[in-house]
């Protein structure tokens, strides 16, 4: 069987040219399974850089290093991580706990990596801290234990995954005389029940303790007892060697993501604040403007979806007055007869001042015929709408909305058959429109009054010409045939003048709801870059939580941590905060959406927003999150340790 631990000629150098420094130099040393080693040495003599290449958390510049025959120099990063954590349990100086950890969960970091069940590892944890006679500080965080005890929490750490060698690097340097002698008889004690202790030290009494002394001097070993009889004890517990599985380190990861995050609950707020700030904006905002396009298509859905528009105007069109006269009632006659059209209404339009008693309003003035309430779908409040008749014999009648009828009379009812002018003209009401409230631009379309057309052209408005023609068609699915029948009409009655505009409801509908889409679509990306931000927010508190918690990472590395065991850790505390970020800001979004909706505001609230906003709380959690943890798990496990 090859030796445990086998050194050929090892070299350690930094720098180069001048600056060049051989921590190590041609070092060869043998280790067997069962010994007790003190490698001594004073300060500066390189047995620190020798136990880290010992316990695989450095590389040598030259030699080899064999650890059951396995070359180390062949191995990954991912590979010597498994090898540190199946082979190697370290006890430092400065006890590397965890500060935000109890005891306990200090003891269990090496087992998580390990895939080591949560329930077989807690009654493992408590096992190791009751035999090391700290069983009842297992709850304890480290600020609330002595330095003795800490140190037994780190053995108890290092014997977590039954560790064949224990590394223990000036371990009694922080401890006063009674602790240094509880450490090193537990030291003396697992020896005996089979471990191989490495113990580097400066001190001649504490080196004494082990069973073989190896002394380095200038990075060159200068002496050595000699090696021991070997032993092979059963050790203390025995475990099949595992990878934990991604539920496992995830479930893990979350928790202590959590725990990191409420160690610096301020910065976490703030941070949170921008992730929050971004979504509750996608939300709100969206609902405002999904809320104003629902809003505005259903104000033209009351003018009926059946619709064709007829407007006057088109280059080379003759202009008479304010108005531009190319569309006429015998144009209406024969839109009329098209084949799937119910009504044609011709209409004429003017602003004029009305009066009743002694009040005046100023208004909408419409010229139209008894179609128009078949055309626009209108129900009466009160009386009765005009009839032929009337328009045949120029009737002086008109028909009022309902903010005309409040304006001028105190009872809408009552101003059935009373007499209001129009100009120097009396009309008599012969009824009132029911209400329909505003358009989503905010034009009240009930303030408007209604005479015949015959009327308004001889009475009111002076012309015969025409400001629209509104069609109505039977079946709204072939109102495309329709329009284009319309259009081909038009332009053989125009002499194939394009001296009108032509459309449908359809149409309008559709520019509408593009024009909202394109509103929609800014208020999104004013949000989204306020969601950016936090983003960025993110990145940075995260890249600050790499740099203050370096010695963590170390300590994870020594413990068995992979790169992607500190990839996940960083990307799952990012994503935590993405998550709670999302969440607080659906939540938020959706009542300021409800609050805008109670003030009379238009707010459409659908789950796609929501569900939207925080898929990309959790996306920007995720990508600028990686750049931290890619930082993280490509940390040099020595120099991570060494970090203050």
């Amino acid at each position: 069987m090859p030796a445990l631990i086998s050194l050929e000629n090892v070299s350690r150098v930094y720098g180069s040219g001048d600056a060049e420094v051989r921590a190590l130099d041609g070092v060869s040393l043998t280790i067997d399974a069962g010994e007790f080693v003190a490698i001594v040495g004073q300060s500066g003599s390189g047995k620190s850089t020798l136990m880290n290449i010992l316990g695989c958390l450095d590389r040598p510049t030259g030699g080899s290093y064999h650890v059951r025959g396995i070359e180390i120099s062949s191995l990954g990063p991912d590979q010597l991580a498994g090898l540190r954590r199946e082979t190697f349990g370290f006890v430092f100086q400065r006890y590397n706990l965890l500060a935000t950890a109890s005891a306990a969960e200090n003891v269990e970091i090496p087992a998580i990596y390990a895939g080591i069940d949560r329930t077989e590892r807690q009654v493992r944890s408590q096992e190791l801290l009751q035999k090391l006679g700290i069983g009842d500080r297992g709850h304890h965080k480290p600020s609330e234990l002595s330095g003795g005890q800490q140190q037994r929490v780190a053995v108890a750490r290092a014997l977590m995954n039954d560790a064949e060698i224990i590394l223990a690097d000036e371990p009694t340097g922080a401890l006063d005389s009674g602790s240094s002698e509880e450490l090193l008889r537990l030291l003396e004690d697992l020896h005996k029940a089979g471990r191989t202790i490495i113990l580097i030290t400066h001190d001649q009494s504490v080196a004494a303790r082990a069973k073989r002394v190896v002394e380095i001097k200038d990075g060159k070993i200068v002496s050595d007892t000699g090696a021991t009889t070997k032993r092979s004890e059963n050790t203390l517990y025995e475990r099949a060697s595992q990878e934990s599985s991604a539920w496992m380190q995830f479930s893990e990861a979350v928790k202590m993501a959590f725990r990191s995050l409420h160690a610096n609950l301020f910065r976490t707020s703030l941070t949170l604040l921008g992730v929050v700030i971004g979504v509750s904006a996608v939300v709100a905002m969206l609902a405002i403007g999904e809320g104003s396009q629902k809003q505005v298509v259903a104000s033209i859905e009351t003018m009926g979806a059946n619709l064709l528009f007829v407007r006057p105007g088109a280059p080379g069109t003759r202009i008479r007055g304010s108005a531009i006269a190319t569309l006429t009632e015998e144009d209406a006659a024969q839109l009329a007869e098209l084949e799937n059209v119910i009504a044609a209404v011709p209409s004429r339009s003017g602003s004029e001042t009305l009066r009743a008693g002694g009040a005046d309003y100023k208004t909408t003035v419409d010229g139209v015929t008894p179609a128009w309430v078949i055309a626009k779908n209108w129900p009466m409040a009160h009386g009765t709408f005009f009839t032929d008749e009337d328009e045949t014999r120029r009737a002086a009648v008109v028909v009022l909305g309902a903010t005309v009828a409040d304006s001028l009379f105190d009872n809408q009812a009552a101003a059935i058959g009373e007499y209001v002018f129009i100009g120097s003209t009396p009309f008599e009401v012969g009824g009132v429109l029911a209400a329909k409230g505003a358009t989503a631009w905010g034009q009240d379309m009930d303030d408007i009054a209604l005479v015949p057309l015959s009327t308004g052209m001889m009475r009111i408005f002076g012309q015969n010409y025409l400001s629209s023609i509104t069609v109505a068609v039977e079946d709204a699915k072939k109102i495309s045939e329709t329009e284009a029948a319309a259009e081909s009409l038009l332009l053989a009655r125009h002499g194939g003048v394009v001296d009108f505009n032509l459309r449908n409801t359809a149409s309008i509908l559709e520019s509408v709801e593009e024009t909202q889409n394109a509103f929609s679509m800014l208020l999104g990306s004013v949000a989204a870059i306020s969601l950016i931000v936090g983003g960025i927010g993110v990145m940075n508190i995260m890249l600050v939580s790499v740099s203050e918690r370096t010695r963590e990472i170390g300590v994870r590395m020594a413990t068995g941590a992979r790169r992607s065991d500190i990839m996940m850790q960083f990307n799952t505390e990012a994503l935590v905060v993405g998550g709670m970020g999302g969440l607080l800001g659906v939540l938020i979004g959706l009542g300021v959406s409800l609050a805008l909706a109670t003030s009379g505001m238009s707010i459409a609230i659908t789950p796609t927003p929501a569900i939207l906003a925080f898929s990309s709380a959790l996306a920007i959690g995720l990508i600028f999150g990686f750049m931290p943890a890619r930082k993280a798990a490509r940390l040099d496990p020595v120099i991570a340790l060494a970090s203050e």
